[in-house]
């Protein structure tokens, strides 16, 4: 596939989705560290932060969180194995088994989330 004059191949897709996952990661941090201060405001900030986090689109986005996460340190194993125990042989591979197992772990972990919605 050809996207702004290069091939793209699924190890050029994996290291941009990893920056891409990294940078998303480092926003919610921020956002996170933001709303939980407003929580130390007394008991009605603490009910509106709360009534925050149930909404139906920030659960969507947690949902979105985790499979970024997932992706993100399955990929950075991957990066690891293939750059430290002479793994270059099997990034393929170990790509599609990173996605793979990432897609498990993400059937699972939407399983418990929707399940408390």
């Amino acid at each position: 596939m050809r996207f702004l004059g290069y091939e793209w191949k699924p190890g050029a897709w994996s290291w941009m989705l990893h920056r891409l996952t990294g940078i998303g990661i480092s926003v919610f941090l921020g956002f996170h560290i933001y709303t939980q201060t407003l929580i130390y405001g007394g008991p009605e900030s603490f009910n509106k932060v709360m009534a925050f986090y149930k909404l139906p689109l920030i659960k969507i986005g947690e949902i979105v969180l985790m499979g970024a996460i997932i992706f993100h340190a399955l990929n950075g194993l991957r990066i690891v194995i293939v750059d430290f125990a002479s793994g270059a042989r099997y990034h393929k591979k170990l790509l599609w088994g990173a996605i793979a197992a990432g897609a498990v772990l993400f059937a699972a972990g939407t399983w418990v989330v929707v399940r408390h919605m």
